[in-house]
């Protein structure tokens, strides 16, 4: 698991910046609408999951040639099962709350509550589920752990406890995106300076 994260840490960053940036945006936007919220996380939770499913995919050039480098590369996938698997599941967490969201922009505040809480805990589980796997190779797995707890506090949170409106689950939904985001971009670096030290190339 150490060597296929490490290849791929900037999708690493990449989630960790997205998040950061979402995060940033529904805690400075002022009175934010449901509508609005509702929308600005759908986008997030989209591509969340797809920028997930597409480190969950991304293959190794079957070759040593230099020239022959597939974006993608369905057919050349290198990643075993076990390895993606947790990722596959949580982008497909991503897309689907993702597109719910987007769907049922209109919703009550209840409806997206339960969405979003839903995202966060099915998200939060699998994040922990791939920390356990990279305990006996890196030392910095606490950091994935902790994107894993703090998801699925954030669901508990806002399941379980009153949300007046919007504008404090945005504020909640926030707060723990930024979190998120800067614990998975400190991560990411771990990774990458823990494989470049064991010879894995990025």
């Amino acid at each position: 698991m150490l060597d296929y994260l490490a290849r791929h840490w900037w999708y690493l960053a990449a989630r960790g910046a997205l998040a950061i940036v979402f995060g940033l945006i529904v805690l400075f936007w002022p009175g934010i609408p449901l509508a609005a919220l509702a929308a600005v996380f759908g986008v997030y939770a989209l591509a969340d999951g797809a920028f997930t499913g597409v480190m969950a995919f991304h293959a190794e050039p079957a070759s040593d040639d230099p020239e022959r480098i597939p974006w993608l590369g369905m057919a050349e996938i290198r990643a075993s099962e076990g390895q993606r698997m947790p990722l596959v599941i949580e982008a497909v967490f991503g897309v689907f709350f993702g597109l719910v969201a987007l769907a049922w922009a209109g919703a009550s505040l209840l409806l997206l509550t339960v969405v979003v809480g839903a995202w966060a805990v099915g998200r939060g589980v699998f994040q922990i589920i791939t920390a356990l796997r990279l305990r006996s190779d890196i030392t910095g797995e606490w950091l994935y752990i902790l994107t894993g707890a703090l998801s699925v506090c954030f669901g508990l949170l806002i399941w379980f406890a009153p949300i007046a409106g919007p504008v404090n689950l945005a504020f909640i939904l926030g707060v723990y995106t930024v979190l998120f985001g800067a614990a998975l971009v400190a991560l990411s670096l771990r990774v990458r300076r823990v494989g470049r030290s064991r010879g894995i190339d990025s």
